[in-house]
């Protein structure tokens, strides 16, 4: 790799702080997020949105509660002028949301911006940009510093003439490529330009400062913000934004160190749409904020559905594993973690139950899961699925929530062990109806084709007459039926006692009852582990009734016994 022909941050740009304050600092409350997903997100599509995606768009933002909002790019293109004219002739953006339009500093282009916002009710930002790095002044506008500076109040000037008057109207500077210019030229720039639009706490003038090309660790990022944070020149006339890029995928970092460091205003897109690698992601950045106990102040609530409209939108899908959003995000294949997330879903509702709350109220401290799936609109069917990383965990997890089955630890165990040599021979997924199809054919006799010596339950009886509790058991083998009572044990006992009969030692090391699926009506199961000649094995037995399914578990044992010592 060819490295050699890249500079080190420090050999690009100067890193203006030493005494940084930002790292002792805590997030606790969230920034103005400013969505520009129709203007810098439209541009970076393949097929810029209609205007039917905008609209629906827009409406998804206002919706999620965004109370400002950047529309679009009216001089640059038909179709952006047109929605924002929509805005002015109709009721689409509700009067308190603020409606961001963009523009070069040209004059006939902002004159065209200006126009394009006129009869809006709302209030209105003007947002007037201009690149201001060494490499973009040289190569791309050929002007030196004095020269761009003057562009640049020229193009303040124009706004001021066109929009100065207008009372709902503030503005905005973002010196783009922030980043890679000198810190000590971008604060004189944006000194400038708040000198000009007279920035005062009533009508405040937005500065934002892009990493338009993200070049650096955040920690660098973050020491350029707390710089101009501390220098800038009518620090209360100032909303302090940044506009993070992806370059080096660490955009998200980069805008949470840049509100530790003074900025107060955010701008984004839902799910890093934008330019090259993206624009900062807003949704992610939210859900960060959610996961620390700070109110992002967005609705996150019904994510899923939010997330289709955006890929509608822009045609392009969300990341399987894109944070919160992501289809997989919530889903746990690997074994320690199943059993980690199903014990603490276990703790989590004993906890609510204990201090008698809702599940929804409590605080959440699930293993492996950052935040409760519920607080997105997620159910927790897709929370742990099963393939051959899994371990007996995940499989108990999905038997207990879809069919009600419990397994105790060493049936999971066992269990574990067939699920393994399946997923391995298929390579697949197991959803909970195999895993039930292959309980069935290992522990209920659902594959066991029974041989011409099996023994089956013909009946039983139990009764209790003159003080005496009676059990009466029928078996069958051979087409033969013999009848065993016995007085005061269990039916189980009394089976077992009636098997010896017939030459099959049964030995019983536990039994566990549960019920396949909740309420009542449902069909009992139990769970025999007894003595094999290989070892411990287990049986399963299912009916109506908790004795029914429990005799039916010993019958099967008794078969898988006998079956074997046939064999030797």
């Amino acid at each position: 790799m060819p490295s050699h022909r890249y500079l080190d941050v420090t050999q690009r740009v100067e890193v203006p702080l030493r005494d940084r304050e930002w790292p002792g600092r805590r997030l606790t409350a969230a920034p103005l997020w400013v969505p520009v997903d129709l203007r810098d997100g439209n541009q970076a599509l393949a097929e810029p949105m209609d205007p039917a995606r905008k609209r629906r768009f827009f409406e998804l933002m206002v919706a999620m509660g965004y109370t400002e909002i950047e529309v679009g790019y009216p001089s640059a293109s038909q179709t952006d002028y047109d929605f924002v004219r929509l805005i002015a002739e109709s009721e689409l953006a509700p009067e308190h949301v603020t409606i961001v339009v963009f523009t070069p500093a040209r004059r006939d282009l902002i004159e065209r911006t200006v126009d394009s916002i006129r009869g809006i009710r709302n209030p209105v930002v003007i947002h007037l940009y201009t690149a201001t790095a060494p490499i973009w002044r040289d190569v791309v506008l050929g002007r030196d510093r004095a020269e761009l500076l003057e562009l640049i109040l020229a193009g303040g000037r124009d706004v001021l003439e066109f929009a100065g008057a207008l009372p709902n109207v503030r503005f905005e500077f973002s010196p783009e490529v922030f980043n890679l210019t000198e810190p000590d030229y971008a604060l004189e720039v944006c000194d400038a330009v708040t000198q000009l639009w007279d920035a005062n706490p009533e009508r405040p003038v937005i500065l934002n400062l892009p990493a338009t090309v993200e070049i650096a660790t955040p920690n660098v990022y973050a020491d350029q913000i707390e710089y101009m944070d501390r220098h800038l020149a009518r620090r209360d006339g100032v909303i302090l934004s940044v506009h993070p890029h992806n370059d080096r995928g660490t955009g998200v970092a980069c805008a949470e160190l840049a509100v530790l460091a003074g900025a107060q205003r955010v701008e984004g897109c839902l799910f890093g749409n934008g330019e090259r690698t993206g624009n900062v992601d807003l949704v992610t950045l939210a859900l960060n904020l959610h996961a620390q106990g700070v109110d992002p102040m967005i609705d996150f609530s019904e994510l899923d559905e939010i997330r289709r409209t955006v890929e509608h939108c822009n045609r392009i899908e969300v990341h399987p594993r894109h944070p919160y959003a992501g289809d997989l995000v919530h889903t746990a294949f690997s074994g320690t973690h199943q059993d980690a997330i199903r014990k603490g879903f276990a703790e989590h509702r004993a906890r609510a139950a204990a201090e008698g709350r809702s599940e929804r109220e409590i605080a959440w401290r699930v293993p492996y899961l950052p935040v409760d799936p519920a607080d997105l609109g997620r159910s927790y069917d897709a929370v742990i699925r099963v393939n051959s990383q899994s371990g007996k965990g995940g499989t108990a997890y999905l038997l207990e929530r879809e069919f009600g089955l419990e397994l105790p630890r060493r049936l999971q165990i066992d269990f574990a062990r067939h699920v393994q040599r399946v997923a391995d021979e298929s390579g697949d997924e197991l959803d909970a109806e195999r895993l039930w199809s292959l309980f069935d054919a290992v522990y209920l006799g659902g594959a066991t084709t029974p041989s011409a010596r099996a023994v089956a339950l013909h009946g039983f009886e139990i009764d209790e007459t003159d003080g005496v509790r009676r059990t009466r058991i029928v078996l069958e083998r051979d087409g033969t039926r013999t009848e065993h009572v016995a007085e005061e044990v269990g039916p189980v006992e009394a089976l077992v006692t009636a098997l010896a009969g017939l030459g099959i030692a049964v030995e019983v090391i536990g039994l566990h009852q549960t019920n396949l699926s909740e309420g009542t009506g449902s069909d009992a199961l139990s769970l025999l582990e007894f003595r094999h000649p290989d070892g411990a094995r287990w049986a399963a037995g299912r009916a109506a009734s908790v004795v029914g399914a429990s005799l039916a578990a010993v019958v099967l044992a008794a078969n898988s016994i006998a079956d074997e010592l046939a064999r030797v």
